[in-house]
């Protein structure tokens, strides 16, 4: 067992690898330095063992359906299965995980009517988080369509490339630009938990496009209402857009 230190230490860098995903509060480009490690020691165990293992499932490294090993998170975090229980239930409560009785905890896979009552929240809270970004007084609008439109060019570049991983990164970080714009706490938290949920079921088809190219016009659509001031638009804009998502997604594809 590591002591407090080389525990700490190692659980820092654990972070620093988790935040190198695809979801947009998790910025790729930050550092380890003062500001992390302070955060790491006064953040508890319990939560920086969820961290670790939140990263794994959302990048797939745990998979939907997969049982959580509590030893062997415990073994390779250096800590006991205290903090790796307290974890867990954190997790559970999410809605990312479920106990079995006797069996373990295990990732949540979910299942098709789940999923579009979350892509049915998810289109509301999108038109809410744009209508709200588009009443923004001016000097803040423009800066938000100017960050809106830069992410449209990202978006531009990763449908040319035909890389679908980018593309879905820089698709998350577009709308939570606007939902971050909002100014609602109770937001960002219910939509970062709704995404996470949502993203357990992308990763199995984050090789197939979708419709980037579709995709890339209603986002081009959406930031013009946006600069515009135009909040009804925007809004309408956004909820159809998350709403046809979901219709691609759900779509049955030809194998072949």
């Amino acid at each position: 067992m590591l002591d407090a230190g080389s525990r700490y230490g190692q659980l820092q860098d654990v972070i620093v690898y988790n935040i190198l995903g695809m979801l947009p509060w998790n910025p790729p480009d930050s550092e380890p330095g003062a500001a992390l490690a302070a955060t790491v020691r006064a953040t508890s165990l319990g939560k920086l063992v969820r961290d670790d293992v939140l990263g794994m499932i959302l990048r797939g490294e745990i998979k939907a359906g997969e049982r959580i090993n509590e030893p062997d998170v415990a073994s390779r975090l250096g800590v006991s299965r205290v903090p790796v229980r307290e974890a867990l239930r954190e997790l559970e409560s999410s809605g990312l995980v479920e106990a079995r009785k006797h069996s373990g905890v295990f990732v949540r896979k979910l299942g098709a009517e789940e999923v579009r009552g979350l892509y049915e929240l998810r289109a509301l809270l999108d038109g809410f988080a744009g209508r709200r970004a588009a009443e923004l007084p001016s000097p803040e609008r423009e800066r938000l369509a100017d960050a809106l439109d830069a992410s449209v060019g990202r978006m531009e570049d990763a449908a040319r490339a035909t890389n679908v991983s980018a593309y879905y990164s820089e698709n998350l970080r577009f709308h939570w630009l606007m939902v971050e714009a909002a100014g609602n706490a109770a937001l960002t938290g219910t939509y970062r938990n709704i995404v996470q949920k949502l993203h357990l079921s992308r990763l199995t088809n984050l090789s197939h496009g979708l419709g980037m190219t579709v995709s890339v016009a209603d986002h081009r659509e959406i930031a013009a209402a946006l600069r515009a001031g135009d909040a009804a638009r925007c809004e309408q804009l956004l909820a159809r857009h998350v709403q046809q998502a979901h219709a691609r997604l759900a779509a049955p594809r030809d194998p072949n």
